[in-house]
């Protein structure tokens, strides 16, 4: 097995653990950054800044490298990522690394996909049957960059598999999220503002979904599969679970702000995860939510 790998996003939420994950399995890692720090030093990384949205600084990164390897999980994440017509931009750009890998003798692809791929409508989305017909801008732009690079890769040769991630949570998730925003609040004794937290959604701790990516990466599988728990959760359950472990002693808001989407379920079938790549979860969620509180109360003034 070739041990070395080219990793965009890697000081993302996923990519930190993922270059993490990688180098200690013993491989080879040249980091793509761009904006944040990987805040990981190794002598088998490589950290590269690059803006993977300019045509010609890619295609001299793989004229001058030749990688056969690549994980791909670089995408815009920030504020309004759903409806944010960027996203097209990472169509364009992503459609752009793939060829440019493909010229310069790439052999295994991995690309980051997402639950929002999926139609919301049906609640419980499976590989290969659930329509890839999400409303947001986000999730039609992935699947359109699914469908293109699948039928690409076919095309040329190239091993492709598709990560397609559900929620998570874990260190260095951005503060504005729920999890870590209800957390910090609660560690500060401050009144936690959320949704009514009725829905039922599926997570994964931040560890997990990188060690499905590298097993997946690693596997003889290929096209799409779900890196989810496979298990409904409330919202609800997961406030007040924080709320035990915190020992919090203030508010909480239910109904202050709008829910982030209408549907009142998204799980994930794990199937092919399970039984094809025989991955199995590190974390319980109560397991996951505790290590979170513990990193938070060290970083919560960083």
């Amino acid at each position: 097995m070739n041990k070395k790998v080219l990793i965009t996003g890697a000081s993302g939420f996923i990519g930190k653990q993922t270059v993490k994950d990688l180098i200690e399995r013993g491989y080879e890692v040249v980091g793509i950054k761009y904006q944040n720090e990987i805040d990981f030093k190794h002598k088998n990384l490589t950290t590269i800044t690059l803006d993977l949205l300019d045509v010609n600084q890619v295609k001299k990164l793989f004229d001058k490298n030749k990688f056969e390897d690549l994980i791909h999980l670089a995408w815009y994440g920030d504020a309004k990522c759903h409806t944010h017509n960027i996203n097209i931009d990472w169509v364009a750009a992503s459609l752009n690394i793939l060829k440019c890998f493909h010229e310069n003798g790439g052999k295994k692809v991995l690309i980051a996909g997402s639950i929002s791929e999926y139609d919301f409508e049906y609640g419980y989305f499976k590989e290969d049957l659930t329509p890839l017909n999400n409303k947001s801008l986000y999730g039609k732009s992935k699947a359109a960059l699914f469908n293109l690079a699948q039928s690409y890769c076919e095309q040329n040769g190239i091993d492709f598999k598709w990560a397609r991630i559900f929620n998570l949570y874990g260190q260095y998730e951005r503060p504005q999220r729920l999890m870590p925003y209800v957390i910090t609040s609660m560690l500060k004794n401050e009144d936690v503002k959320v949704s009514t937290c009725t829905k039922f959604q599926d997570y994964l701790h931040v560890e997990d979904v990188s060690d499905a990516i590298i097993k997946l990466f690693e596997s003889d599988i290929n096209g799409a599969v779900n890196i989810c728990s496979g298990e409904p959760v409330k919202l609800k359950n997961i406030v007040e679970k924080i709320k035990e472990l915190t020992d919090f002693k203030g508010e909480i808001l239910y109904g202050a702000i709008p829910s982030a989407f209408e549907e009142p379920v998204a799980i994930g079938s794990n199937t092919k995860l399970l039984n094809e790549l025989h991955w199995k979860p590190k974390y319980s969620l109560e397991e996951g939510l505790s290590q979170c509180v513990n990193w938070w109360k060290e970083h919560i003034n960083d």
